[in-house]
């Protein structure tokens, strides 16, 4: 009886080593891919030495030694706005409609309406969206004219919705901040909007001014590509697309942030925790990718880390957004699941005989 089981056992495991494109597993079998790259939609390329270098990642690119220059801009106002006023009126006592400079003169707080008008005592309401703090000052002294002998005006902008920055997005504390104290860089407005709430590789940065848009990724920013930021721009912050997907014998499998904006494929396969030493296959290392333009076809590179080489290899080969790391399992991985259950049942059957 016991050798008829082993009979019938060597019987199925034969079978099963006829079919080995059926058993399960996670993914496509290491043979299938290799097999089938000849006719199939992809490119297969094996890396070695000589195959290697169009898939290298690039130089990383030095730090810049210049720096943004805040230079502080002509500011036109805007609906929203809040002046301060302030009209000294030197005429003899008496006739003076406004008080004198050595008593303060009058102090006057104005805010610009939604239609860009403001009012004020004497002058009336007048249209000054779009004017510069000078050009108000001239418009007051001359709506004076006559009302007063001799006028003075200085005119301040305290709350400043035209030269404001608006930061939004992916920061600790977005909203608008002031540039009544100066011209901000992108990295101003940035800081105080508390930084950004992930790695700076993994941020993408838009500034719209209304007449053009910028992109920028956050590494770059830091790296010296800051900027003056032009009055009433907005500041957008959100998750670049910096992502792959890893599948099979790894042991943190799923989709995964790049750890840095340069990743080789060993920091990527380190990011992921490595390969399940349990059932990993190591000659059986894929990445998949798709190459860019519509005419192009997919790419799978494969790698043998049974070749002492492989190990600088994965450190020079890139890893782009959206590519798919995929680990086979070893053969012997793949057996143990057929035949794991097939010897516990004629264990089971064995002790149930001898009862």
């Amino acid at each position: 009886m016991r050798n008829s089981a082993v009979a019938g056992l060597m019987l199925v495991t034969l079978t099963l080593s006829g079919c080995g494109s059926t058993l399960s597993g996670a993914g496509p079998y290491k043979g299938d891919i290799e097999s089938k790259s000849q006719n199939a939609a992809y490119n297969l390329v094996e890396i070695n030495a000589n195959t290697i270098s169009p898939y290298m990642r690039g130089a990383v690119r030095p730090v810049q030694s210049s720096i943004a220059k805040p230079v502080a801009t002509s500011v036109r106002l805007m609906a929203g706005d809040t002046l301060n006023v302030l009209i000294t009126d030197n005429a003899p006592e008496g006739s003076a409609v406004f008080a004198p400079l050595s008593k303060g003169g009058t102090q006057l707080k104005t805010r610009i309406d939604d239609q860009g008008m403001i009012s004020l005592p004497y002058v009336g309401r007048q249209f000054v969206a779009g004017m510069s703090l000078n050009q108000v000052e001239d418009m007051i002294r001359k709506q004076l004219k006559g009302v007063t002998t001799d006028v003075q005006t200085h005119v301040e902008l305290v709350g400043d919705l035209s030269g404001s920055i608006l930061v939004a997005g992916a920061v600790k504390s977005p909203g608008r901040f002031s540039t009544l104290q100066g011209p901000l860089t992108l990295l101003d407005a940035v800081n105080q909007a508390g930084g950004p709430v992930m790695e700076p590789h993994l941020v993408n940065v838009t500034v719209r001014t209304g007449s053009q848009v910028q992109q920028f990724n956050y590494e770059d920013v830091l790296a010296g590509n800051n900027i003056v930021l032009r009055p009433n721009s907005e500041v957008v912050l959100d998750r670049a697309r910096q992502r792959f997907v890893a599948m099979g014998a790894v042991s943190e499998p799923g989709l995964k942030d790049l750890p840095a904006q340069n990743t080789n494929l060993l920091d990527a396969l380190g990011s992921v925790g490595g390969l399940r030493e349990a059932n990993a296959n190591p000659e059986g290392i894929f990445v998949f990718r798709m190459e860019e333009g519509s005419n192009s076809k997919p790419t799978v590179l494969r790698l043998n880390m049974r070749d002492p080489a492989a190990i600088f290899y994965a450190r020079q080969i890139a890893i782009k957004p959206d590519d798919t790391i995929y680990v086979t399992n070893a053969a012997v991985y793949e057996w143990q699941k057929i035949v794991g259950p097939i010897v516990q049942t004629l264990i089971m059957g064995r002790a149930v005989g001898v009862q």
